[in-house]
Formats: structure tokens, sequence, C-alpha cells
């Protein structure tokens, strides 16, 4: 369902009647300290409170972990639950009247929110539908699947309400629709029949199969699994995309796995439901399983939620289609992985055995050994690329080189990149030492030519006005101070536009006449939420708290630019030098930039046979250059004198 964006005054109403310290308490024993309210905190394990709830400010903080937020935020915390959701349930409870952007769309609103509750309702009554019908006779032979095939325990087909759908066309239609009065068109609605193609009527999506619920986080079942216990085909039937279903934003059993993923701090990706439901029945509780299609970003934000160091173990089958099953679900994670955002690692079970049937054989420790010494998935791909390669042969050899190339281009960490360029030399070195460093200057120079020492070859020796051309001396790479000076510096700007608003339009000019941006993904998404509200806006902090909150976005990596403390109450009055000095330091950044830009298309230009093109390249980067060495001498005092 796609729920119209709240009223801020509705948002505001929820924050003003949620009192902070009655939320809190639910999950939380409270005692009064003075003005405020301790406990201990429920974000992280400790023994004397350092959990503190303010009911004057409506905030709670914790000196332990530094959790901090209002009440709409702790339960989003708490629960991993989106802002809307959080938002809607506190107005019920408070009696919060629901009011969207746009008037016209309340009475929508409503109306999607009371077919969402009747979707949950019959979607609940078809799983203990599915449940009663394992246990009838013509269920015998699925109950016998799960308990022989499986060897699942009865405990374990009641936590997870496995059940069967009888054969009948029109078995559960009729349940729902003659006995239960549901109307047909909920039942449509929420995937479990559809309409004949001839005749009229209805049938049932599931006939002859092993119903597997599938929840969504909060526990409610939402879709359904079906396997065949025939040959009919497809072997595994998914509920289509509903109002509460999406397969590309769903994950099996996450709702059982959140808590074990955040105890664990890792998140373990199988791929089909038996394996997932092996893996809790043995008491490895943080797994989970992606419906069989690649893994969304959706998906991965979804369970990265529960787990503080982004670590995600892919348990795919070893074999050929295990590891093309590995390389179709990492799908749109590589980017996060190249990135370092997420901390991707791959196992491959011994004799291409999935989940499940490792564990009919080996033990639970044996499995969690393995899950242990997971490589990370930029090991897994250097070990497909060299696997069956004779790298004594001169063909395998350039073609592993350049696979490996290729690879180490996407990783944008340079500390990590660096570390996998050694690696690599190593392996296309074969043991002999000596080629090491070989190795890693060639690796390096088809990495980022740009980088590496550059000479013209002899046959270009003349661009243009008959003079020869020797190329500059490309500049010391940053210091390591340089990503550190320049988010010191964006976060000035935003934390100066946040708290004085006589310096906006000051630097909003600044920013456009230079044609400056934030660098850095996270200043750049908040300079976009700023610039989208209205000028005139009264509480512009607040406002963007809450749409952080709305968005599911990380406000802590910029929460601090939200406060003032001490420091900085007494360094606000210098903003004008500080505005200068800040600008001056994103200037030189673009520059470096559009610098290295244009050297490398110089360089890769023919001076011979685009003569033209190759005397304006080098023009443009002469032109930077020249800008650098002026800007850097203004940096260097700016920054290190106000900063």
């Amino acid at each position: 369902m796609q729920i119209p964006r709240l009223h801020p005054d509705t948002i505001e109403e929820v924050k003003l009647r949620a009192d902070i310290v009655d939320v809190v308490s639910e999950y939380v024993v409270l005692r009064k300290r003075g003005k405020d309210f301790v406990g201990l905190c429920p974000f992280h394990d400790e023994k004397s409170p350092s959990f503190t709830v303010s009911q004057t400010k409506q905030m709670y903080y914790c000196f332990g972990c530094l959790a901090a937020g209002n009440a709409i935020k702790f339960v989003m915390e708490l629960g991993k639950r989106s802002f809307i959701d959080v938002v809607l349930d506190l107005a019920r409870r408070y009696q919060v009247p629901v009011q969207t952007l746009e008037p016209e769309q309340r009475q929508e609103l409503q109306r999607q929110l009371s077919l969402r509750e009747q979707l949950y309702e019959v979607l609940a009554t078809s799983a203990q539908f599915y449940q009663h019908a394992l246990r009838q006779s013509q269920g015998q032979k699925a109950l016998q699947y799960l308990q022989s095939n499986r060897q699942f325990k009865e405990e374990t087909i009641q936590q997870f309400g496995l059940g069967f759908a009888p054969a009948g066309w029109e078995t559960l239609y009729r349940y729902l629709v003659d006995d239960k009065h549901y109307p047909v068109q909920i039942l449509e609605k929420a995937g479990l029949i559809k309409p004949r193609k001839e005749g009229g009527g209805y049938y049932d999506v599931f006939r002859d199969r092993l119903m597997i619920p599938i929840r969504d986080v909060q526990g409610r079942v939402i879709a359904f699994g079906g396997r065949t216990l025939t040959d009919e085909q497809p072997k595994y039937l998914n509920s289509p995309e509903t109002e509460l279903f999406s397969k590309g934003k769903t994950l099996f059993a996450l709702d059982r796995a959140k808590g074990g993923i955040s105890q664990l701090d890792q998140v373990v990706v199988v791929e089909g439901y038996f394996d997932a439901i092996a893996l809790h029945a043995v008491g490895i509780n943080n797994a989970v399983a992606s419906l069989g299609t690649a893994l969304s970003l959706e998906q991965v934000r979804l369970v990265l939620r529960y787990t503080e160091s982004k670590q995600l173990v892919l348990n795919f089958d070893a074999d050929k289609a295990g590891t093309n099953a590995t390389e179709r679900a990492i799908g749109e994670i590589a980017e996060l992985a190249y990135k370092g955002e997420v901390q991707l690692k791959i196992l491959n079970l011994p004799n291409g055995k999935d989940a499940d049937e490792y564990l009919h054989s080996h033990t639970p420790e044996e499995y969690g050994e393995l899950l242990k010494n997971a490589p990370l998935w930029i090991d897994w791909q250097i070990q497909q690329i060299i696997q069956d390669q004779d790298l004594k042969q001169a063909t395998d050899f350039q073609q592993v080189t350049q696979q490996l190339v290729k690879l180490l281009k996407n990783i944008a960490n340079s500390d990590t990149r660096n570390y996998y360029v050694s690696y690599c030399a190593e392996i296309l070195s074969l043991g002999d030492t000596r080629l090491i460093p070989l190795r890693v200057e060639n690796l390096l120079t088809q990495i980022a030519p740009v980088a590496a020492t550059y000479s013209k070859p002899v046959s270009a020796k003349k661009a243009w006005g008959g003079s020869k051309v020797s190329p500059l001396p490309i500049p010391n790479s940053p210091l390591p101070t340089e990503r550190s000076l320049l988010e010191h510096a964006e976060a000035l700007l935003l934390r100066i536009y946040l708290h004085c608003p006589e310096q906006r339009q000051t630097i909003i000019d600044e920013l456009e006449e230079r044609d400056l941006q934030f660098s850095l993904s996270h200043h750049r998404f908040l300079w976009q939420q700023i610039l989208d509200i209205p000028v005139e806006q009264v509480d512009l902090i607040s406002t963007l708290e809450n749409i952080y909150l709305e968005l599911s976005e990380d406000l802590g990596l910029v929460l601090h630019l939200f406060h003032l403390n001490e420091k900085w109450k007494i360094e606000i009055p210098r903003t004008p030098q500080v505005v200068q000095a800040a600008i001056a330091c994103m200037d030189l950044v673009m520059m470096e930039k559009r610098y290295r830009h244009f050297l490398e298309l110089w360089q890769q230009t023919d001076p011979e046979a685009e003569p033209e093109r190759y005397q304006s390249y080098y023009q443009a980067f002469y032109a930077e250059k020249i800008k650098l060495q002026q800007i850097d001498r203004q940096r260097l005092f700016s920054i290190t004198e106000l900063l």
C-alpha cells in the first residue's frame, strides 16, 4: 500500500500526546531521579542504569551507547519499524486524528488501513485452516514428509505454522466464503483465490501443497509459499504481489531471526524456506531466506537494521548451480559490498549441499565453524576467478589478470583496494616473491593509470605549435587528513546554516556561484532535504528530524549538527570567516577532481590523430593546476587557522 505522506500537524500532535515516559515505561523499568527518569538501556547490555528519559524535553538519552531521540524514534529503533507504522500506531493509541498533506487523501487512507486489517485477518484465518488440514487424513502425506524427509520435530512444525492445502479446487474458497462469510474481493486481494477464465467463479491458488506461512517483521501472516508433493510444476509457488506482500521487500523468517541477528551481530541468508527452518530448529536463529530472488536493496537494508557490523553471510549450494544462484542473489548489493557498507561473506557448504541437507549429517557446531570461517565476498570472487586456471599459461594469466583488475577497480576504499592489490600480486607471482613488486605496479597501472608514473611515447613528440610537450607532474595524493578536513568543512557549513538563519542566503549564494556540491553522501542528503523545505519554515531542525524518521534514513551521521555544545556557542560569532574557509576547502576538492579528469583524458588522447582535442585537454588540466596552487595556499591558511 502506498500511504500518502502524513500532515506535519498529525506528526506534531502524536509527539505532543505520546508522553515519552508513558511510551518507554512499556519496555523499560524507569525510576524517578530528580527531574528525569532512569533505567537500564534497552539498546545495549548494562548492569547499572545509564538510560535517561526527560519528561520536560520529551527526549531519551543513553550515556553508555549514546542512543537518543523522541518517543517515535524510541519505538522505531526498539521494534525496527518504519516511521509511518509507528506514527499510525501511536495515533490510534492516543486518538490523534490522522491527516495527510492533501485533505482529499484522508478518506482514501482510512479505506486503505481498513483493507489492510481485513487482509491480515483473512490470511491469519487461512493459516489456521492449513494447519488444521495438515492433521487430517488428507494431510498425512505432507506431515510424513516434514517428519521423515525434513526430520522436523513437532515443535518446529508448530513454531513455523506449517500446514497443508487440500487438493480440491474450491476447498479454501468455500470455507472462507460459505462458512466464515469473508467477501470474495478480500480473498482475491489477499492472493488466496483467482477468478476462472471461463464460466465464472473462483478457484484456490494453492492446492495439494505443503504450506509455509510468510510473515512480516511483526509476525503477521502476509503471504504463503507452497511446495508440491507431486511432480507438479512449479515445485515452489509463492503468493502473488498484494497490498501486504512484495517478494522483493520480504525475507522469510525475519520475524523469528531479528533477535538472533542483533545478539550475534550477523545475518545468514539461505536460499530456501526449509534451509531457514532447519537452521532455526537446531538453534541457529539468525537465518532468513531470500524467497528465491536476487537480494534487493530493500531486503538488505531491512535486515541490516538488526546488525551493527552489517555482516551478511550468503549460504547457497556449493555446486555450479549454487554458485550461479549466489552471484544472482548478490544482485544489487554488490555496490554496497564494494563500498564497504556491508560485510558480505559467502559460505559454500561441502559436497554441494544446502543447509538442510548438511544438518542431517553434521552438528550445528560444525556448521557454526564453517560460518565463522566464511570468506569475504571479494576473497570468494578472487577464488572463482582463479579456479581451474593455469597461471603458467599466457592466455589464462592474461584472462585472470583482466578479471582481477576489473574486480579491484570496483573497490571504493583505498586501504581495502591496496590490501587486495598486494594479495592478487602474490597470486600472480606464483610463489616468486621477487615478482610481487612488479605485479603490484602492473595492477596499479591498469587500475588507475592516472595515479601511475606517466611518460608519453616518443611518437607523440609534438602536440601543437611545434613545441615538445612534457606532462606535468601529478600533484601529491591527498593527505590522510584530506577527507577529515572536507568532512569538517561541510559539517561546518551545514551547522551554520541550521543555527544561523542570517548566514543561510550567503551559503546558498557561495555554493551556487562556485557550482559546488557536498561530496559526502550523508551531507549531500541533508542538504537536499534542506533545499526542499520552504524558506519560511519556522522550526527547521524539528522538520528535518521528522523527515529522517519518516524516510528511515540514518539520522546518527548528522545528529550532532542539530545541537550546539558550549564550544560551538562560542565559535558561532566567527561564522563569516569559517564559511569562507569551508567553501575554499570544498572548492579545492572539486578542482582536484576536474584536474585529474582532464589529465586522464589528455593522457588517453592520441596527439597525432586528434591534435585539437589533445590541446584542449592539456589547457584544461593546466588551468586547473594553476587554480589549485592558488586555492591550496588559501586553504592551508584558512582551514588550519579557523577550524
